[in-house]
């Protein structure tokens, strides 16, 4: 307990009895009687021969259970094992290089490491550090292809992780860092650590090859990261189907059927080759292990079929279709529990393009706004 806040009351013997009181507060001063702790209480580490000179090995963590002014800074020292100056210790606690280091020379070194604490008197404690050279990778990194379909409405994309690249190395303690070239930063971001690639807002129309590339410190490696923006119009809206599909996940249709049954919904539904499909959003069925697939196919002259006509074209080719994936149902109003009786249904579809669904596996990444069915009954 580091403190106390006491009132205390005085009180006369006269009549009445008079009183005052005051407030006492007692403050609990902290003894340096705690060692800086380790964590964990030894360390094992690797380091590539022929990094530069400043390489970092590793990170020391230390705690104390004093109070701060007992605690840190604190003091880090190499005792033993670094006799030759083969290694600095700054004052966080990075081990770094100081030297190159030749497998052939040395394998292994073993350094005694003493923390000291900021306290009166100071307490000490030490840990063991074992560093083991290995040889330099002779692997280059392996990286897969990715290609990122964003939907979003008019000039309204807020930005956001639209995707994440995957690769691999088969040098163990290989440490991957990913680069984006400098003149794509101000659309687009790529943290170097993880892959993710990171949008900015109010991308436009169109496709975006990005120069990304992955290294290990030895060897760079590029990645063909194509990016395909698609601004969806006001009319595409009351103009959509929704086909209903039987237990799939969003990432498995994206990234497993997405394609081919794009592939097939074309032939089923194009009237003219030069008619364009546009798939506006895919999104799972509360409470189900259904996925809906929100779509909408616009005329080589400009306008958008209407949701009667591509219903009876996927009706008639629901066969060719379930090839891909089976359907659990093809919806143009979603009017199930709603009697309208003599009145018919009237459905309004509402897009949040600044709440985004991002559906990303290793090849394609899938990004698309939340829709809304809205239905009633009209006159």
């Amino acid at each position: 307990i580091s403190g106390y806040s006491l009132v205390v009351q005085a009180r006369d013997s006269g009549t009445p009895p008079l009183s005052s009181s005051v407030t006492v507060n007692v403050d609990i001063s902290d003894v340096n009687d705690n060692s800086p702790v380790f964590t964990p209480a030894n360390y094992t580490a690797v380091i590539q021969e022929n990094k530069p000179v400043g390489t970092s090995i590793l990170q020391l963590v230390v705690t104390d259970k004093d109070s701060f002014h007992n605690g840190p800074p604190f003091t880090f020292t190499i005792l033993t094992g670094n006799e030759e100056e083969e290694f600095t210790l700054d004052p966080h606690g990075v081990l770094r290089s100081a030297v190159i280091f030749k497998h052939m020379v040395s394998t292994e070194y073993v350094l005694c490491v003493q923390a000291k604490d900021s306290g009166r008197p100071q307490q000490v404690s030490h840990t063991y550090v074992q560093v083991r050279v290995i040889e330099e990778s002779i692997h280059k990194p392996t990286a897969i292809p990715l290609e990122i379909f964003i939907v979003t409405m008019e000039d309204d994309f807020p930005g956001g992780v639209i995707g994440k690249i995957h690769a691999t190395d088969q040098d163990v303690y290989d440490v991957l860092t990913y680069t984006l070239k400098s003149e794509q930063k101000s659309l687009f971001k790529v943290n170097s650590h993880d892959g993710k690639i990171i949008a900015l807002g109010g991308l436009d129309n169109g496709k975006y090859v990005l120069n990304v590339s992955v290294s290990d410190g030895r060897f760079q490696v590029p990645i063909d990261v194509v990016v395909h923006v698609e601004q969806l119009l006001q009319e595409m809206l009351q103009n959509t189907v929704t086909i209903r599909f039987e237990n799939v996940s969003p990432e498995d249709f994206v990234g497993l059927h997405m394609h081919g049954f794009r592939r097939t919904l074309r032939n089923a539904v194009l009237s003219q080759k030069q008619d364009s499909l546009h798939i506006i959003s895919i999104q799972p069925v509360a409470g189900t292990s259904q996925l809906d697939m929100l779509f909408a196919v616009q005329m080589h002259s400009g306008g958008f079929y209407k949701p009667a006509y591509l219903i009876q074209k996927l009706t008639n080719a629901r066969r060719h279709l379930e090839n891909v994936i089976r359907i659990s149902a093809i919806l143009e109003k979603n009017c199930s529990g709603l009697d309208c009786q003599e009145q018919h249904c009237e459905q309004s579809l509402s897009i949040d393009s600044h709440s985004l669904m991002t559906y990303s596996t290793a090849r394609i990444s899938f990004v698309c706004p939340r829709f809304y069915r809205n239905v009633r009954c009209m006159c």
